[in-house]
């Protein structure tokens, strides 16, 4: 493949449309792509991302103190957050697949009906591990839903979103400061 015709590097061909890196244009409009990042040099990258969980009135009290319908939840739901953080390669499509060195799934009550789920995820690596933490958090919130739905069909996901990330070109970045 022509990497000047077809600008798969980040620096050649029509590169990407505005600061959206993985899409491109040129004379054929415009089309994804995944960034190359084999130029990039490997730096320590960690990000730590957030998922919210709001339960009905007094529900989460009760679910985490017995363990929900189907078992112990913040486990099985660390151990999926874990798994999804390490496949996020293969459920995004234009992310690269990182060797990741750490994923931590935490659990923290946020008043009396939300459940806080975060995920940092830390590599020695050429691209950033954003989308690993948001996917890991993501998952591991939703797994908390499927064990503890039969509870109440009224539990619901709230925000998920990236708190914190460090490493590579754009350095330190931490959510409310810019």
């Amino acid at each position: 493949m022509d990497e000047q015709k077809h600008g798969t590097r980040g620096d050649e061909g029509q590169g990407p449309v505005g600061s959206l890196s993985h899409i491109e244009s040129g004379s054929g409009g415009t089309r994804s792509r995944m960034v190359d990042v084999s130029g990039k040099a490997a730096t320590h990258r960690r990000a730590l991302a957030l998922a919210r969980v709001e339960f009905p009135p007094g529900l989460l009290e009760v679910v985490m103190e017995g363990g929900g319908p189907k078992g112990p939840i913040e486990e099985v739901a660390r151990v999926a957050g874990v798994l999804a953080a390490k496949r996020t390669g293969e459920l995004i499509p234009m992310c690269h697949p990182l060797g990741l060195d750490v994923v931590d799934i935490r659990f923290a009550t946020a008043g009396p009906d939300t459940l806080e789920v975060t995920c940092e995820a830390c590599c020695f690596g050429p691209t950033g591990v954003e989308m690993e933490a948001m996917v890991g958090a993501s998952i591991a919130a939703l797994t908390v839903y499927d064990m503890t739905k039969g509870a109440s069909k009224a539990i619901s996901l709230g925000a998920v979103e990236l708190l914190e990330k460090s490493g590579g070109k754009s350095g330190h970045w931490r959510r409310g400061e810019g």
